[in-house]
């Protein structure tokens, strides 16, 4: 068996084998660590520079925060009035295009107008059946907002309702509009003028409308061989852009029950049909 001199030639060894191993583990781990240095000392310079780059973007970020901030605290810049000007003209002469375009859409419908140095004076006709009715202007000013200068829409018709609906929105929606209550009130009116003048023989007292001409009411005879029969009719027209009724009554607490059926289908001829056809349908049956 070898000694621990053998181990140690040239220089004699203290404490035996155990300490001669002990003390060539710290010489490699000394060795190891001076083999490390480069490479942490690398990763250290690494994460310095990765630091100082962060830090200038965070210095850049507060930079920007506090110069919006800035921006945000200082009062709005006052408005350009020229600018101003000209876009409230441009406002204005595209209103004007849509008038004229509009003037020319309804040249061939119930809605006509001429310009004026205000803008534009619109006239809405009316009709029924192929008859020809009265017809009502509005005079607009082309401004900003639009606005109604003069008309002679009736009371009754809600005009300003309309309005608010839709004339700084849709001009087209509100003449449209204005147009199918001026349209059904003129033809509920006509329809009960021709029956007072047309049928004044059979009715048998004055016929009851309001001043729209949507709930009518009267009393007509009918005669029939020796017999003469009076019958009462309430018509209600719940849709005022309509002109035709939306509810019929007509009654004759008298009559036989027998001959109150063969009347009802006449009765319905008043939601298809003038009150002028009606009446004369009715009339012709007995």
């Amino acid at each position: 068996m070898e000694s621990a001199n053998t181990l140690c030639p040239g220089r004699k060894c203290k404490g035996g084998v155990l300490a001669h191993l002990e003390r060539l583990e710290a010489q490699t781990n000394i060795s190891n660590r001076k083999s490390e240095e480069p490479t942490v000392r690398k990763k250290e310079s690494s994460l310095r520079t990765k630091i100082r780059e962060l830090q200038q973007q965070r210095d850049k970020l507060r930079a920007e925060v506090k110069q919006w901030r800035a921006r945000v605290k200082e009062p709005p810049a006052k408005e350009d009035p020229s600018r101003t000007v000209i876009s409230e003209q441009e406002v204005l002469e595209r209103e004007w295009r849509n008038v004229e375009a509009i003037l020319e859409a309804y040249r061939f419908t119930g809605l006509s107008g001429k310009l004026t140095s205000r803008g534009v004076c619109m006239c809405i006709s009316t009709a029924f059946e192929g008859n020809l009715l009265d017809s009502y202007f509005v005079d607009l000013v082309i401004e900003k907002p639009l606005r109604i200068h003069h008309h002679s829409v009736p009371v009754f018709i809600p005009l300003e309702k309309i309005a608010a609906a839709h004339l700084q929105t849709d001009v087209q929606r509100f003449l449209f509009s204005l147009w199918e209550y001026l349209n059904a009130y003129s033809g509920r009116k006509y329809q009960a003028d021709q029956l007072e003048s047309d049928f004044c023989d059979v009715l048998t007292g004055p016929l009851q409308r309001n001043a729209l001409c949507n709930l009518l009411s009267f009393t007509y005879k009918v005669e029939q061989g020796c017999q003469t029969f009076s019958f009462s009719a309430r018509l209600l027209y719940e849709d005022p852009t309509a002109a035709l009724p939306t509810n019929v009554t007509v009654t004759r607490p008298e009559l036989d029950s027998g001959l109150t059926e063969p009347l009802r289908p006449f009765w319905a001829v008043f939601f298809t049909s003038g009150l002028e056809a009606m009446m004369r349908l009715f009339l012709a049956e007995f």
